[in-house]
Order: structure tokens, then sequence, then C-alpha cells
């Protein structure tokens, strides 16, 4: 994940400067954090959905909330590089870390869901004991 997102963001001159590197490494300090980390707006419905449906299944996620960060920017930056998205059009929130690996936005998180694959991730990461 690292090598992508390196890749990703290696200029003319094929190197990731020095700020960008930090930025990606906080956000993957911030998902290895806790077991489930959502990275939310607080407005955002989709956002209050993932949150409820973690929360239902007795799942404690920690919560970055975007628009009350003072480095809101340079982490959605990060996340739209993880996410393969362009910075312009936006990073799809939430987006979603379990076990510090990143799931992806709503609709891979209500993909495993429903797909039944998202309560041995929660499991293995150590979030849910059932």
């Amino acid at each position: 994940m690292q090598y992508q997102a390196a890749a990703a963001e290696a200029g003319t001159w094929g190197y990731v400067t020095a700020a960008r590197r930090a930025t990606m490494e906080e956000v993957e300090r911030l998902a290895a954090e806790s077991a489930v980390v959502i990275f939310s707006v607080s407005t955002c419905c989709m956002c209050h959905a993932v949150k409820r449906l973690f929360w239902g299944m007795g799942v404690s996620a920690a919560v970055v909330e975007l628009d009350e960060d003072p480095r809101a920017e340079e982490i959605d930056r990060a996340l739209a590089r993880l996410l393969g998205s362009r910075p312009a059009g936006g990073t799809p929130v939430p987006v979603v870390f379990i076990g510090g690996k990143l799931v992806g936005a709503m609709d891979r998180v209500m993909a495993a869901h429903i797909n039944g694959t998202l309560v041995p991730l929660l499991k293995e990461a150590g979030a849910l004991w059932l």
C-alpha cells in the first residue's frame, strides 16, 4: 500500500516530497490506532449510516471528523491517493480502515456487510468478540 501511494505521488523526477510522505504516514498511523477507524464528515448522511452500522454491531470505532480537524485538507488528499480518486473530485467519505487496512468508502463497507465478509474482518481485527 505504501509503495502504491508513493508511486502515485511520484512526480516527473520520481520522488515523493517529505510533506506528502508525512501526511500518508499520519493517515496510516491514525488507521492503525484502533481496530476500526472511520474518516468522516459530521454532516454527511452516509458517514452517519456507516457509524450506525458499526455501533449497531457493537463495534466501538474511532472516528476522525475531517470537518473538525485542522489537518483535514492534507488528510483528505492522502485518503484520495489511497483510494485512487482525484483530489479535485474530493474524497468520498466515509473512508473505513479495519485492522489498519483500508476497506474503502461506503460502497465497499456495505458490500462486505451484505456478502458476509465484514464480520470476519472485524473479528480478525479484534473489534468483535462474538
